[in-house]
């Protein structure tokens, strides 16, 4: 059994829990609600402002020229692709450019990219790898089963965003970091590798939060003017 074999056994519970959440199911069914996608159209484009940088540190973090290389191109293809087909994308829901860059972080996705963020910039190169691998590999598995629905992938509004998580290109680049981090873990310690997978479980907690966050579209439980309703 691989180190990642091993992780996926030990979030299946919790990958599965994100599988069957009311907004991953009904975007499958293409009856989630427009508004609760939009909201979490502008937090996940949040969010992906901190996720690429976690590709940067790893480029910083890399020992060799081949790992650097391929960390760029992870922060190319979230700065000029995944995250352009946000912008694309969000014009179908009415979000400006303007709202993209000016909305505010909700609690979750701050605490979330935050975490990775911390665990990067103080971590080793194994340990950034398990921050950011729960949100692109359950991603890839996310997106390819929902594609399996009839009539996901062409739905008015979800079909898009379906087809861009399912495809080859996007699953390509989620099993290198697991071939990578496999290699990197190979005959760790055991103390060390228990760390590595609390570090996996975070992340894959923190994911089915961002689910639930989007869904109840939460914010703050307290805003500049008192308690919030959500």
């Amino acid at each position: 059994m691989t180190f990642t074999d091993r992780l996926h056994q030990k979030v299946h519970p919790i990958w599965e829990a994100n599988h069957q959440h009311p907004f991953v199911q009904e975007i499958g069914e293409g009856t989630l609600d427009v508004k609760k996608f939009r909201y979490f159209m502008i937090q996940d484009y949040l969010y992906l402002k901190d996720f690429a940088k976690l590709f940067a540190l790893g480029a910083v973090k890399a020992d060799d020229v081949r790992t650097m290389g391929e960390f760029a191109k992870l922060l190319d293809a979230t700065l000029n692709v995944e995250m352009d087909v946000h912008r694309q994308y969000a014009k179908k829901f009415d979000i400006t450019a303007e709202e993209l860059e000016e909305a505010e972080p909700a609690a979750v996705t701050l605490a979330y990219s935050h975490y990775m963020l911390q665990v990067a910039q103080n971590g080793t190169l194994p340990e950034l790898i398990c921050a950011l691998l729960p949100c692109m590999w359950s991603y890839s598995e996310i997106g390819k089963a929902l594609s399996e629905i009839p009539g996901a992938s062409e739905h008015e509004f979800y079909g898009e965003w379906v087809q861009m998580y399912a495809s080859e290109e996007f699953g390509q680049l989620a099993n290198w970091l697991i071939d990578e981090l496999n290699l990197l873990t190979e005959g760790k310690p055991e103390q060390e590798l228990a760390h590595l997978e609390n570090i996996f479980v975070r992340t894959s907690k923190f994911e089915y939060m961002f689910w639930d966050m989007a869904y109840q579209e939460q914010t703050w439980p307290v805003s500049n003017e008192g308690l919030v309703t959500k």
